[in-house]
């Protein structure tokens, strides 16, 4: 097959995944909770159970395997994804079991994990990663599997969305891990601290910020810079 339509295939397979879990896995999710818990927070689980098993899964598996040759396809899924999320809040038909009508941060998930997955495959390149993209999927991970522990853990506890630090321990336990298992040693520990540290902080100067924007750009920087500097 012509490697341009396996990289097609590639990523007609990848997104019929990602709808399933938006469509069957979140929905069923959102089902189980509602009758337990409120809506709101039937809503946060199912949101968290996307990031892991959609932006987390399919990050890893991009690094993992020989997929894709370029960031190209990647980038352009993210951007179909985030157009996707966009609409359902621009004509008012929300998917209820996920989208919640105060905010768009699913939008901004879909948008930083094209944007990264694109940048760390520059930077896996010039650092001279084997798999360049794996330089780019542990920030992702930190914004959907972290974040995604974070979120579960606060849920379980309070019952609502809120910012606790018992988030951030489960947080950066689970990210350390996962840069530890994939080699990243301590530059990954110390960008896995990162994360865990900025996802706590919601606003700035009044100005209310987004951890799917601030964990990828803060891992990915301190990530990048500490291995520049050799720190492995």
């Amino acid at each position: 097959m012509h490697p341009i339509l396996s990289e097609i295939l590639n990523a007609v397979l990848l997104l019929a995944w990602v709808l399933f879990v938006v469509i069957v896995i979140a929905r069923v999710t959102y089902n189980y909770f509602a009758k337990r818990e409120t809506h709101k927070v039937a809503i946060y689980y199912a949101r968290k159970v996307i990031h892991i098993l959609a932006g987390g899964l399919v990050a890893l598996l991009i690094a993992l395997y020989p997929l894709f040759e370029t960031p190209l396809v990647p980038f352009v899924m993210g951007l179909l994804l985030a157009v996707f999320t966009y609409i359902p809040h621009k004509t008012g038909k929300l998917m209820y079991w996920f989208q919640d009508p105060d905010n768009i941060y699913e939008v901004d998930f879909c948008i930083m994990w094209a944007i990264f997955i694109t940048l760390g495959w520059f930077a896996g390149k010039q650092l001279g990663y084997n798999s360049p993209f794996l330089f780019g999927a542990l920030p992702l991970l930190f914004m959907a599997v972290g974040d995604g522990v974070t979120g579960i853990v606060r849920n379980a506890l309070f019952k609502r969305r809120v910012k606790h630090w018992s988030g951030n321990l489960a947080m950066f336990i689970v990210s350390a891990a996962m840069a530890l298992a994939l080699n990243f040693g301590l530059s990954g520990v110390l960008s896995a601290l990162a994360a865990s540290l900025v996802e706590r902080v919601e606003y700035l100067g009044g100005l209310r910020l987004d951890d799917n924007i601030t964990v990828p750009i803060a891992s990915f920087a301190t990530l990048y810079v500490l291995q520049l500097m050799g720190i492995f």
